[in-house]
């Protein structure tokens, strides 16, 4: 098949789901055609049957905002067109959903028909989405779908909920590929990030206050309290300078290191010990799943989609949005004991092999044969 891949290019779960799904396709023999303003982060390397096309937005002194909605759809229109694409699937409904309907609607008047597919990740649906600037044009966008996918029944439930949706939602889970992932850490590396065998515990994300930084803080202040450990602050994003801030004033500001944004994340993971995610809320929680996949456990919130992942008492634990003291607790039951760590590691890798690339790829493709 020949498949069109509209997303952000940036760290986001949503750019970083459609990117591993693309060269996922790739791997399977199907031509992918990525479409965006830069090239994805995840999207390195050679592949034979992978092609980037660049949006590009012309400034005009009349355009106080560069109109890029308007240059997306002419991009979609003319890689579908020169490279024969069979369908779209576009990643966050703004504002990829409307610049794929008019793309749709531009190419039906030249008597070409093209499937379009917009995959729900969360924000765009649970904040952005809902804000009455875009509210009315994400609703008719979703709608115009052809097929429209949530990466969770969490965030299936909550777009039925705040939208008037008029079809069906199907529930296509993130994946992680766990063979990347799952591979023995280098034991140098961790010695010098840990040299007296202290605990590892690592945060990942965009640094957004939905994300509740300053939790992870607390939280690992509290277990710093009681064991000697590290804390690993992987990402970059608004709230990070505030956080970076609020750290240094801690006793205990040396054991927490601000690495920024990593793109080899499969890299880092496999030396942590715990995972921390303290958000406010997550449509499924992608950075999680991959810590899973490396063999870490993750204490998180119970919050969205999370509780689809992360199993309590199993693959690690989880509390209240807020509540960092049960999350100090439940970090503590899984670090202090090293057989307590060495089951929940274990117990972890096991529910990641549920979200696979090989087992969640595939509905992916079928989805994708009915729509063609």
């Amino acid at each position: 098949m020949n498949i069109g891949i509209v997303c952000y290019p940036t760290f986001g779960g949503s750019g970083v789901l459609a990117t591993e799904l693309g060269k996922a396709l790739a791997d399977k023999g199907h031509n992918i055609h990525f479409i965006t303003y830069q090239q994805p982060v995840r999207l390195s390397g050679f592949h034979a049957n992978i092609f980037y096309h660049e949006v590009r937005v012309p400034t005009y002194p009349l355009f106080d905002y560069p109109p890029y909605e308007t240059a997306l759809a002419s991009t979609m229109v003319d890689v579908i067109l020169n490279n024969d694409l069979e369908l779209l699937h576009v990643h966050y409904a703004i504002p990829h959903a409307a610049a794929a309907y008019m793309a749709k609607q531009i190419l039906a008047k030249q008597g070409r028909k093209i499937p379009v597919i917009t995959t729900l990740h969360g924000t765009d649906i649970t904040l952005v989405g809902r804000d009455k600037t875009y509210s009315p044009v994400v609703t008719f966008s979703m709608n115009e779908s052809d097929a429209l996918t949530a990466v969770s029944e969490n965030l299936k439930e909550e777009t039925f909920k705040n939208f008037h949706i008029e079809k069906e939602i199907e529930v296509i889970h993130n994946f992680v590929d766990v063979k990347r992932f799952h591979r023995r850490p280098v034991d140098a590396f961790k010695k010098v990030v840990a040299p007296n065998g202290e605990r590892i515990l690592v945060h990942a994300s965009n640094f957004r206050k939905v994300k509740r930084v300053e939790d992870v803080i607390s939280t690992f202040l509290l277990i710093r309290e009681k064991i000697p450990a590290t804390l690993l602050l992987l990402g970059d994003g608004p709230e990070r300078t505030h956080i970076e801030d609020s750290a240094r004033q801690c006793e205990s500001h040396k054991d927490i290191k601000f690495l920024g944004k990593q793109e080899q994340m499969e890299d880092i993971l496999p030396i942590a010990d715990l995972f921390l995610l303290t958000s406010e809320y997550e449509s499924f929680g992608l950075a999680a799943l991959e810590a899973m996949a490396a063999e870490v456990p993750v204490i998180s919130t119970n919050a969205g989609g999370l509780p689809e992942i992360n199993v309590n008492g199993y693959s690690g634990y989880m509390s209240n949005v807020g509540d960092v003291e049960d999350m100090s607790r439940n970090a503590l039951a899984i670090l202090q004991d090293d057989q307590s760590l060495k089951t929940f590691k274990a117990n972890a890798l096991a529910q990641a092999m549920k979200f696979d690339i090989d087992k969640i790829v595939p509905e992916y493709e079928a989805l994708y044969k009915r729509m063609i």
